[in-house]
């Protein structure tokens, strides 16, 4: 076979075989790995490349790892080019050489088929920790790549199926705990065994040739869906403003987030210049992550049929002038950067949102909260707790955002409090949504929650990244902006606010509570069904005199609402105010 001529339903059933490879390599490492981060927040990925390194297909896990991958094997690509033998097991974590944040360790496993090498499996998870000042290694406050970890360069974990003693000692003399990263390294070299075992299962029973063909047609395939979705989206060029509050160290000093959104013909572009300088602090992006974040923002407004692979990429074009927080350099400190990533997602939403008003929604809270709380026992084991957690959505052209729900840059989930409270010297005493914190809106925003997290241990080190506590999540086409995000400490008995980025000692029974912001809100408030103000109403979501400020809307004690209260109530509201704007942007008083 050559060219395109071949066999479409054989080719439709490889696709399908290939994907779930690397679905299965997904599930392998959530049942095989140690650590909450991974088991519980699921934050990692899994992929599969042909032999020269393309993304053929990512497994059903992080949209913010999309970018990532193909770079990373580029970076062990480059260092090693040919040298790369049967049994061989290469390892980085380097943010200026492949990497993201030294706490994402990618595994790459080449495989051979007679001698030849004919694909490379790929994982990449986000390790408890891998050194530095703080436990986690994801301190926003860092200033400097060096503060942050151990710092892993393209090396050989393993070669010719041996063990690298050195670079594992290395490893082991660098966290804190030893026990969890390497049991998660083992669960991402399980991940590589078993689609190791799979896709010689497939070359066994299409050749070689032909699955080389076909993942050859698989990005070909890719690349003319994407192409084709393009060219039924309007032609032109918008423009969209957002800020971070701060970087954690210049407290105060918003970071501007500009882009540039082009789009002709079958192409597009997603171009940061003009985005801030980068920064003091550690939320500077790599390259790789502020490409993921584009391809992530892009692929939400395209249909869902498009496999998620390195064809999809060629049609779109990432800018980010190196320097930036969109692109830092050494010695930029990174480890923080998922925060400049999730808000990078919504202030794409704002520029798509004028391109296509009608499949974008408002700005949700800002993409995950990132806590985590480090110490040592009595008897000097340490223990090392990390959530990263998100709530709410922005409002929808046809629906309220959602509640309780990962940001799709995530796609994480929630840690179990219960196994929470039984592996951490933690007590969780409330987890539960806030009312009135969502942007109103015909369609509002979805519902944040607090957390509250009581301390048990002597001593133990917090640290929080957060944000949204100055410019809130905006709101689209007459929506209100959503509420910002807050951190209180409660210690003997007296409550004080913290800054939205922090790191502090915690001591026996101290009391920390999060609050997340909420989604900001789509479509005129006035014109949202009486009835699901009620609903969210009764069920605690929204307060009566919410309902009545925001809404309009006039309930009777007895939860009913009273009909011509309302319509009255709500044309006084519209005689009264101006026109609603298209984008809803407030700062918190």
């Amino acid at each position: 076979m050559t060219g395109r001529d071949y066999d479409p339903i054989e080719f439709e059933l490889f696709k399908n075989a290939i994907f779930s490879i690397a679905d299965e390599m997904a599930l392998t490492v959530h049942r095989t790995t140690y650590s909450a981060v991974l088991k519980d927040n699921m934050d990692y990925s899994t992929a599969f490349c042909d032999a020269e390194g393309r993304l053929v297909a990512q497994g059903l896990t992080l949209p913010s790892h999309l970018g990532s991958i193909p770079e990373a094997l580029a970076a062990v690509i480059r260092r090693y080019g040919e040298d790369m033998q049967e049994g061989d097991i290469f390892v980085l974590n380097d943010p200026f050489e492949g990497g993201m944040h030294l706490p994402d360790i990618f595994l790459f496993q080449p495989i051979f088929v007679a001698g030849e090498r004919v694909a490379i499996a790929a994982t990449i998870c986000h390790h408890t920790d891998v050194g530095g000042r703080v436990p986690g290694s994801n301190a926003s406050d860092s200033t400097e790549i060096y503060q942050e970890g151990l710092r892993i360069p393209p090396l050989k974990l393993y070669e010719r199926g041996r063990p690298n003693p050195t670079l594992h000692m290395m490893i082991e003399r660098n966290v804190r705990v030893p026990v969890k990263v390497f049991g998660d390294l083992r669960a991402q070299l399980a991940a590589c065994t078993i689609a190791e075992r799979a896709f010689k299962e497939l070359v066994a029973r299409y050749g070689r040739e032909t699955t080389r063909l076909y993942m050859d047609e698989l990005l070909d395939y890719a690349e003319r869906l994407t192409r084709a979705a393009l060219l039924d989206l309007p032609d032109g060029e918008w423009r969209f403003e957002d800020h971070i509050d701060d970087d954690g160290v210049e407290v105060g000093k918003p970071i501007p987030l500009r882009v540039r959104v082009e789009k002709r013909g079958d192409r597009m572009v997603v171009d940061w210049t003009g985005t801030s300088p980068q920064v003091k602090g550690a939320i500077n992006n790599t390259f790789s992550f502020t490409r993921s974040a584009a391809y992530c923002g892009i692929r939400s407004i395209l249909p869902a049929n498009i496999p998620n692979n390195e064809g999809y990429f060629r049609a779109i074009e990432v800018i980010a002038p190196p320097g930036t927080v969109a692109h830092g350099v050494l010695p930029a400190a990174c480890a923080a950067r998922g925060l400049t990533g999730f808000r990078m997602v919504d202030c794409l939403f704002g520029a798509l949102a004028q391109m296509l008003p009608e499949r974008v929604g408002a700005a949700g809270d800002g993409g995950n909260i990132g806590v985590s709380i480090g110490g040592y026992t009595p008897e000097r084991a340490p223990f090392i707790y990390v959530d990263f957690t998100c709530s709410a959505w922005g409002g929808r052209p046809f629906a309220d955002g959602c509640d309780g729900n990962s940001h799709m840059f995530a796609n994480m989930a929630s840690p179990s409090i219960e196994v929470t409270e039984a592996e951490q010297p933690i007590q969780i005493t409330r987890y539960e949504f806030i009312p009135d914190t969502m942007g109103a809106g015909q369609y509002r925003g979805g519902a944040p929650f607090c957390r509250e997290y009581r301390f048990l241990e002597a001593e133990g080190v917090l640290q929080v990244r957060a944000d949204r506590r100055a410019f809130l999540p905006f709101g689209l086409q007459g929506g209100g902006a959503g509420a910002p995000s807050m951190n209180w400490l409660t210690r003997e008995g007296k409550t004080e606010a913290l800054p939205s980025k922090f790191c502090i000692t915690l001591r026996h029974g101290d009391l920390f509570r999060l609050e997340v912001p909420g989604g900001g809100g789509w479509g005129d408030p006035l014109a949202r069904d009486p009835q699901l103000v009620l609903r969210d109403a009764r069920n605690g979501l929204v307060s009566l005199h919410a309902a009545r400020h925001d809404y309009g809307v006039v309930m009777t004690p007895g939860w009913v609402v009273d009909t011509a209260a309302t319509e009255a109530l709500r044309a006084e509201c519209r005689a009264a105010r101006g026109p609603l704007p298209a984008i809803t942007r407030e700062r918190a008083a």
